[in-house]
């Protein structure tokens, strides 16, 4: 049985809310093993404010980086099937055959950072549907949206709250849901081995 996706609880947990989504959506619940929640908990909400209080600045690059790592030896220790990349900087775009429109086209997710009325921000995304990225934000508000360029879903609690135009992502702006500047972009990529479809079995979405 699949979860529903979770919002965070706090101002900071996006990070690990999202890592926790990205179990949920890719995992049945009898198949997520303590050893993966322990870890997530442990290594996340490592960053610093200003006023050096532990936390208060959400999950480091650094954080996500060992994570990723972190998933894939224990995938191969413990024969789970997890398979993650990391995708930093000038590698994270959403165009034909960049690596997250490959993760997602392989029934994989990503969790990419980006900004959020004005703030770096996790969120999950878990498809594509023609111009539109399937995706689901931690983070409950209840700003009005235009119903264009990010459409509200209601429905379908177990893959998505929103759906935004793809080329929000790429903007190097601090627009809600944009990717910001290259030098600072990061993406998870995250796949259950045993359902992920090759290359070859993928639809082509982009023309």
């Amino acid at each position: 049985m699949k979860n529903r996706l979770s919002y965070q609880t706090s101002e900071y947990d996006c990070g690990p809310t999202t890592l926790l989504n990205a179990m949920r959506y890719l995992f049945e619940r009898e198949e997520i093993v303590p050893d993966i929640l322990k870890a997530i908990s442990l290594y996340t909400l490592d960053e610093y404010n200003s006023e050096g209080e532990s936390g208060k600045s959400g999950t480091s690059r650094m954080a996500m980086m060992y994570l990723s790592k972190w998933f894939n030896q224990f995938g191969e220790t413990k024969r789970f099937p997890i398979y993650t990349e990391m995708l930093l900087d000038d590698q994270v775009w959403i165009k034909q055959n960049s690596g997250i429109a490959g993760c997602l086209q392989q029934e994989g997710v990503a969790i990419i950072r980006c900004w959020l009325d004005g703030y770096q921000h996790y969120i999950l995304l878990t498809g594509i549907e023609e111009e539109y990225i399937c995706l689901f934000d931690p983070y409950d508000y209840e700003k009005p949206i235009d119903g264009i360029n990010v459409i509200k879903v209601d429905d379908q609690p177990k893959k998505m709250n929103r759906k935004v135009k793809m080329d929000i992502f790429n903007e190097e702006s601090t627009k809600t849901y944009a990717f910001g500047k290259v030098e600072n972009r990061e993406a998870m990529l995250l796949y259950n081995s045993k359902l992920r479809k090759t290359p070859e079995k993928s639809i082509e979405y982009f023309i």
